[in-house]
């Protein structure tokens, strides 16, 4: 069940997109899972961690003593694998909906993916790419890092206590937290983490728009 409150004031959203709006799951295990049996690692043990974080700032968690550079190098050549395997890629329960009431107000998208995979999975799944979207390659450090949050708000002209994200994982909760923003946590993966409010999918969110320019994000 979603939680309280439910109702929630905003002038603009900042969405995450694998996990919020995209199913990517399938994708992603495949993927990581290889990866996982190359490095000698338990695939579940790196499925744990692999949720909301760019993949070199996950191979840092699992490898620490791993040259940077190797991460790096690995990393790009997972992101190209990720962008060419859109099987499975599917839009979460009610994001259609979701981003097609948030036409013509503020949102971005703010992601670890790059561009060249955030859009491949965005069509994949038929769904609208955002005006703005804050992507790997515009930041210097990943979730938890704030900086992407932070700059999604700046671009479209808000301050972060103005923002709403929406958030499935631990990491990007904890981003969208340390950059002063309330949170709602999307799906089974955000409940644990205390988000501002809980929904079980996007199905459960109404988005209204006032009559001074403002948002009200009703929940349930």
């Amino acid at each position: 069940m979603p939680s309280a409150p439910s109702v929630l004031p905003a002038r603009a959203l900042l969405l995450d997109m694998d996990g919020t709006l995209v199913n990517s799951d399938a994708v992603v295990e495949r993927c990581w899972t290889r990866w996982a049996v190359a490095q000698g690692l338990d695939p579940k043990d790196v499925l744990k961690v692999v949720h909301g974080r760019q993949g070199h700032a996950t191979m840092a968690v699992l490898l620490p003593d791993r040259p940077v550079e190797e991460n790096f190098a690995d990393n790009r050549r997972m992101l190209a694998e990720e962008t060419a395997d859109l099987d499975g890629v599917v839009p979460v329960a009610g994001a259609p909906a979701f981003l097609a009431s948030l036409a013509g107000r503020p949102h971005a998208l703010v992601t670890s993916a790059d561009e060249a995979l955030a859009r491949a999975r965005m069509g994949a799944a038929a769904l609208p790419m955002p005006a703005v979207i804050v992507t790997a390659e515009r930041v210097s450090a990943s979730k938890p890092d704030p900086e992407g949050f932070l700059k999604g708000a700046a671009e479209l002209g808000f301050a972060p206590e103005d923002c709403i994200v929406f958030e499935d994982a631990e990491v990007g909760i904890a981003a969208a937290k340390a950059a002063g923003m309330r949170v709602v946590g999307v799906g089974p993966r955000a409940a644990v983490h205390t988000p501002t409010a809980h929904v079980d999918s996007l199905e459960q969110v109404r988005v209204e728009a006032t009559a001074d320019g403002g948002l009200l994000v009703h929940i349930g």
